[in-house]
């Protein structure tokens, strides 16, 4: 008997089933006051921290979501330009422009959206997220009129961003 109950332990660990329907149910809930529903359950449950933590994790977790989104299109602006001997010059001006505004995303938006999240200031924190969506459309403006190497990228930092400050507003209306 004893050693059943050892081998349903390891098979089916109790204690780890526990916390994933906590979490989860807590994800669904908080991503349900989100306008992008998937995507806010699809960053969260990538995350195993998110199925142990309350509503200020979740947002500190998706402001790490867009420093990582950021960073990756950041990465990808980089490596355009530096093969971009079939670039136009209006090209290249904007995908300069549009590692500027990363790079403010990178350094300055999400480190204070961060730190504001840490120290409780939730209205200082939402304005940081918010100015990475913002600065997330503005790269997607730099290319007015043609098509965006980065549509899709600038998309999802902005989607990510407008997640985050969702959860965020949860906090300051609770």
């Amino acid at each position: 008997m004893k050693s059943l109950l050892v081998l349903l332990v390891f098979i089916f660990p109790v204690h780890a089933t526990i916390p994933s329907i906590i979490g989860s149910n807590l994800i669904d809930q908080t991503c349900k006051q989100t306008p992008y529903y998937e995507l806010c359950v699809w960053s969260l449950i990538s995350n195993p921290h998110s199925f142990s933590t309350d509503v200020k994790g979740l947002a500190k977790i998706m402001a790490f979501t867009i420093e990582a989104k950021a960073t990756h299109t950041l990465e990808r602006i980089n490596h355009l330009l530096e093969y971009s001997s079939n670039l136009t010059q209006k090209e290249l001006q904007g995908l300069r422009a549009c590692a500027d505004r990363y790079s403010v995303i990178i350094k300055g938006d999400v480190p204070q959206a961060i730190d504001a999240l840490r120290t409780g200031n939730y209205k200082f924190a939402q304005e940081g997220i918010n100015d990475a969506a913002i600065e997330a459309i503005s790269c997607e403006e730099e290319f007015s009129g043609q098509s965006s190497p980065l549509s899709d990228m600038n998309s999802m930092v902005h989607d990510v961003s407008v997640v985050a400050s969702s959860i965020v507003k949860i906090i300051l209306s609770s």
